[in-house]
């Protein structure tokens, strides 16, 4: 997986799948790890525009990555919903609302760009283990 690549597909149910056959079939490059995550990530973003938003004007949606030195950076472009696409904690009887959680825990960066008839979500799948977070320091007894 080289340069930046960008497809099509139509905006309903199977879509992530196709995309994720894709993302599989040029990425080579990408450890393990990695693809597993921009697999986990590339499904959740399409069929969260399959799911709430409106198509392109054409009717489909847009999925692109570009391999960086440092991240795979993955976009999914729509034609926007009424709400702008938000990570939240979800109750913990609801079937859904951690898409976008998961995104925002494996990822490096993420967020929404807004254009006149679109609405593009982009996340950097890292290309390598990120660092723990450091545990805050205990407070000394006394």
């Amino acid at each position: 997986m080289k340069g930046t690549t960008t497809l099509e597909l139509p905006r309903q149910e199977g879509s992530a799948g196709i995309a994720r056959l894709i993302v599989t079939a040029h990425g080579s490059s990408l450890e393990s790890e990695q693809l597993k995550n921009a697999n986990v990530i590339v499904s959740e973003l399409v069929s969260n525009a399959v799911t709430h938003a409106a198509p392109l004007p054409n009717g489909r949606i847009a999925v692109g990555w570009t391999v960086r030195d440092d991240a795979l950076h993955l976009e999914i472009t729509d034609g926007g919903s009424v709400t702008r696409p938000q990570a939240s904690v979800a109750a913990s009887f609801s079937g859904s609302g951690r898409g976008l959680d998961i995104v925002r825990t494996i990822c490096r960066a993420w967020g929404v760009t807004e254009g006149e008839r679109s609405v593009t979500v982009w996340a950097d799948v890292p290309m390598s283990p990120m660092s723990p977070v450091p545990a805050p320091p205990v407070a000394p007894d006394g």
